[in-house]
């Protein structure tokens, strides 16, 4: 079990956050600095806080602002790049998928079952088998000889329809089924910085890089950083910097170096959400589409739909979903569902955007500075400082390892990465939490259904919630209207995952944004007395969170209506933020 003392460091709050600034910033300095609080960021922070580093991660938001937040929420081996024959990293991805299921997040990491329609009887059975079943051989070997989800099944056509009810009759003739992962993406990052912080990491969110410092022969040694809470500036001393801000590479990069770094491109993905009792299945399908390929994924309270995979130049800070982008989702899930979709059966809608990585770099970096991979790249962009991009979610930790392992040269042979071992917070006796669910039901008057929820949120650290609630009984209570949450939830998130503000909690917490036509307002008011509470929020205070909160809310309902990509980013551009 985790030692109270790094329990509690492990705790990120509005107090843990300053003490980080300060500490960051002080004449000691770091040895590496992260920029970027996404899963990259946090995934670097841990494999170097683990290897004994002096550790410091920023963020100009809040951890999981960028891509992170708005993945597919896959944690997949990516079946479609085997049948591209890039089989080194489908292995590399299907045995990181072994790592987070049965080691480093079991709690977060659940299988999770898909279908794969066949429209031939014979040959595309026959060529696909081979395929899930080469999936399925590689996800054994990457995990030593351990199965850590079923292989695949054949089905007739009325054995998927067992399955999957609501599926055209007119479009399949048979199916697979194979398994990939689920995750919670923002609680992934949330726990990655925690664990980070658990291990020594200082972590600080909505700090922002404003400048790099050299020494007289160039070599980068530090940054000039804004807190973007506070209004302070500060400069952190440090051996070397990483950035790794995804899309928001070529942008960051600049302040070192104009010439020199990796190429970026932006590419959007939208999803839909439909309540979960809209499709009748209880499995996800994968198939692949015209411009991308679409999942239909089920979660515990509704389905996500997606994606697509769009070109995107508009202000990055700010995707969102079209109107011609949610019925592109539409239409695609409609050519399989029987029982088909509308636009009034959405309750929710999120865009990301993936950064895709050029296959060549800026003109100033040299090959010789360079490790690239076929997913993800790390480059040199001045002595001191450098750059990762690329990738995917499924593979952070790798990722992670090559950037330490760059930072580090010829030293790193002396600190190897130990993060495959590394349980990350909440996993560590979670077993033994699942196996006491009975008793804590029972104890609390919840049930299996709360159980769950609470288990695949929070992990062994559902004592935690509970102890708040033993402090406090009325944070036992639902939320009045989000009775799928607990008022508990809240102040968790406050005391132990570094929430500061209310769109921290309902978009990134506490995820009404994504379940809620609403998208969490009318649970606003009850969520802003119980922070308001932890935090010492005074009343301009409160009404500020919420105005800036609703206003997200209305420009968001009036991008969804536009059918351009510049039109409706400009209706949250012009969107007050929280901080400045």
């Amino acid at each position: 079990m985790y030692t109270t003392r790094f329990a509690h460091a492990s705790h990120l709050n509005a107090a843990s956050r300053q003490q980080a600034f300060d500490a960051m910033t002080d004449d000691e300095g770091v040895d590496i600095l992260i920029i970027g609080g996404g899963v990259t960021g946090a995934g670097i922070a841990l494999d170097a806080a683990t290897r004994g580093l002096r550790t410091a991660i920023i963020d100009a938001g809040d951890w999981a602002t960028g891509t992170s937040a708005w993945s597919s929420k896959l944690v997949h081996g990516g079946l479609r790049y085997l049948y591209n024959l890039d089989f080194k990293l489908v292995a590399e991805a299907l045995k990181e998928r072994g790592l987070l299921l049965e080691k480093t997040a079991p709690h977060l990491v659940k299988a999770q079952p898909f279908l794969w329609p066949l429209k031939m009887p014979v040959i595309e059975r026959a060529y696909s088998a081979v395929g899930i079943g080469m999936y399925d051989a590689m996800a054994y070997a990457g995990t030593r000889g351990r199965r850590t989800v079923p292989t695949q099944k054949h089905f007739s056509k009325k054995g998927a329809l067992k399955i999957f009810p609501d599926i055209k009759n007119d479009v399949f003739t048979g199916a697979i089924q194979f398994y990939d992962a689920r995750v919670d993406d923002t609680r992934l990052v949330i726990d990655l910085v925690r664990t980070a912080a658990g291990y020594g990491a200082l972590a600080a969110s909505r700090v922002k890089l404003t400048n790099v410092t050299k020494n007289n022969l160039g070599t980068v040694i530090g940054a000039e950083v804004l807190n973007r809470e506070t209004g302070d500036t500060a400069t952190i001393k440090a051996k070397h910097i990483i950035n790794a801000t995804g899309v928001w590479t070529e942008e960051t990069q600049s302040i070192a170096n104009q010439d020199a770094g990796l190429e970026v491109l932006a590419s959007k993905g939208i999803h839909i959400l439909v309540p979960r009792d809209r499709i009748k299945a209880t499995s996800g399908i994968f198939t692949m589409t015209e411009k991308s390929v679409l999942f239909i994924i089920p979660w515990q309270r509704y389905w996500i739909i997606g994606t697509t995979d769009t070109p995107y130049t508009e202000d990055i800070n700010n995707p969102v979903a079209t109107s011609k982008d949610i019925q592109y989702v539409l239409d695609e899930a409609n050519r399989l569902l029987d029982n088909e979709l509308t636009a009034d059966d959405i309750i929710g809608t999120y865009a990301g955007l993936r950064p895709l990585l050029q296959p060549k770099l800026k003109e100033g970096s040299e090959a010789s500075s360079t490790k690239v991979s076929r997913e993800h790249t790390v480059t040199e962009i001045a002595p001191g400082m450098s750059a990762i991009a690329g990738g995917k979610l499924t593979t952070y930790r790798v990722m992670a390892k090559d950037a330490v392992d760059f930072a580090l040269g010829e030293t790193a042979k002396h600190r190897p990465c130990v993060t495959e071992s590394i349980e990350l917070v909440g996993a560590t006796g979670y077993r033994a939490a699942e196996a006491a669910r009975s008793s804590i039901a029972q104890a609390q008057g919840w049930n299996d259904e709360r159980m769950t929820h609470l288990l695949e949120r929070y992990g062994a650290e559902i004592h935690d919630l509970l102890a708040l609630i033993k402090e406090n009984p009325e944070l036992g209570k639902p939320l009045e209207h989000a009775p799928q949450f607990l008022r508990a939830d809240v102040v968790f998130g406050v005391r132990y995952e570094g929430a500061l503000h209310l769109e921290d909690i309902l978009i990134r917490r506490v995820r009404l944004d994504l379940e809620q036509r609403d998208r969490g307002l009318t649970s606003a008011e009850e969520i802003i007395a119980l922070m308001s509470e932890e935090l010492g929020w005074d009343a301009a205070t409160e009404q500020h969170e919420l105005d800036t909160y609703r206003a997200r809310v209305e420009a968001i309902a009036a991008a969804e209506t536009e059918t351009t990509d510049r039109a409706a980013t400009a209706h949250l551009s012009n969107a007050e933020t929280v901080v400045g």
